[in-house]
Order: C-alpha cells, then sequence, then structure tokens
C-alpha cells in the first residue's frame, strides 16, 4: 500500500458571484514510502491547495486521501490535526514561523502538536542545518535562508513519514534556493521521510527523476480552458 493514495479528490470555492470555482479535480495520485516528487505548475494551478488537501488543512468536497493507512478525508477536524502533526512535515512557501518565538522554541513549539517535546533533538536538527549558534534568535534577526532552515528542521521535528514543500525556495535568492534543496532533499533523506514538493522553478524540478506535470493531473484546469 503507498504510503500516499488519493482517488477522485475534488475541492472548489465560492466565486464573487456566488458560484462554485473547482481549483483541485484529480483523478488518481500515489507516493510511495520515502519516495521522492516534485510536482511542476505555476501559479494559480492549484497545487498548495492539493498539498493543503493531503496534509488535512482543507476537507474536500469529495474523494479519498489515504495517508499511511488512514483515511485523511474522513477524519473531523481535530482528528486530521493530530494525524498531520504525527505524520506530515509542512515547509511553507512563506515559513510561518512565529516572530515572538526564538528559533529553538519554534521547533520546540512544533513537537508540543506531535509525540511531546524532545529538547536535545531539537537541538540536534537545527545543528544539523547550520544554526547551533542561532538558538536564541528571534526570526526577525535571522536572514531569509536561515529561516528556510528553521522552517527544515521545525518541519522534521516529529519525524515525519511525508515532507510537504510548498514552492521552498520561492523566497530565496538563488544561492540559499540551491543550498536550501539540497538540505531538504538530505534531511528527508536520513529520516527516511517521502518528500513530494510543488514549484515553479525549472532549475528545481531539474534535480528531480520523478516530476509529474500538476496541468496534466488537475482536470479542473482542463475544464477551465474549454471554452
Amino acid at each position: 500500500m503507498p504510503l500516499l493514495e488519493i482517488k477522485q479528490l475534488k475541492k472548489s470555492f465560492v466565486s464573487p458571484d456566488g458560484g462554485r470555482h473547482a481549483v483541485v479535480d484529480v483523478d488518481a495520485f500515489a507516493l510511495d514510502d520515502a519516495a521522492q516528487m516534485a510536482l511542476s505548475g505555476e501559479s494559480g494551478s492549484g497545487k498548495t491547495t492539493f498539498l493543503n488537501l493531503i496534509a488535512g488543512i482543507l476537507k474536500p468536497d469529495s474523494g479519498i486521501i489515504s495517508l499511511a493507512g488512514r483515511e485523511m478525508s474522513a477524519l473531523s477536524e481535530p482528528a486530521r490535526d493530530r494525524l498531520r502533526a504525527s505524520t506530515i512535515g509542512y515547509i511553507f512557501q512563506t515559513f510561518n514561523l512565529l516572530q515572538g518565538y526564538t528559533c529553538l522554541e519554534n521547533v520546540l513549539l512544533g513537537m508540543s502538536f506531535g509525540a511531546g517535546v524532545d529538547r536535545p533533538f531539537a537541538q540536534e536538527l537545527l545543528r544539523r542545518v547550520g544554526l547551533e549558534n542561532k538558538l536564541k534568535h528571534y526570526p526577525r534577526q535571522l536572514s531569509t535562508g536561515q529561516q528556510q532552515r528553521v522552517a527544515v528542521a521545525r518541519a522534521l521535528a516529529n519525524k515525519p513519514k511525508l515532507v510537504l514543500a510548498d514552492e521552498p525556495t520561492g523566497n530565496l535568492d538563488h544561492k540559499n534556493a540551491r543550498e536550501s534543496l539540497a538540505l531538504i532533499r538530505q534531511t528527508r533523506r536520513e529520516r527516511g521521510a517521502a518528500l513530494l514538493l510543488v514549484s515553479h522553478d525549472r532549475e528545481v524540478l531539474g534535480q528531480f527523476e520523478n516530476v509529474n506535470d500538476f496541468h496534466q493531473m488537475n482536470r479542473a484546469l482542463a475544464a477551465e480552458a474549454r471554452p
């Protein structure tokens, strides 16, 4: 059984005129344990919505999302939150770090939603991403690249089975983008987690053997393109 399996997944939102606007319509998708896959697609193609559905942040209109043997799409919101905390590490494009907390506290807080706080492991993760001297720094005191490294450490804090990365290099310069991607892939590999990354950056996509075009997967885009 795949780690992640999706069938007949649909999600729409209310448009300004009161109608429904289809954003995601994916017939089938699967990702095995410890596999790496990138999804390509431009902004507005529904990639972030797709990741948020997988993570249980959004609930689908219909369809099935099975994660680690459990049907995420059938769970209540609190149950989805618990499954996400224990199974998924999410690296957001905008990092989503809490500005009033230090680097270490951001990682520890992420742990508090999972199996529990493990300070030595949190410190080890931050050391692993090169921030052993920044544990007490706040996000505003860090460079953009350093903030991304905190986000990577936080995503791995609960030893997830699946890491989701939403345009993780989108806010970084070329050098930091290259280093960040290498860091994400290496730390994921060390932890044996699967990785699903979405991006429109050709250089990023070129580093993956397994790349799927989200425009081809997402039937909502094809329907939108029809006259």
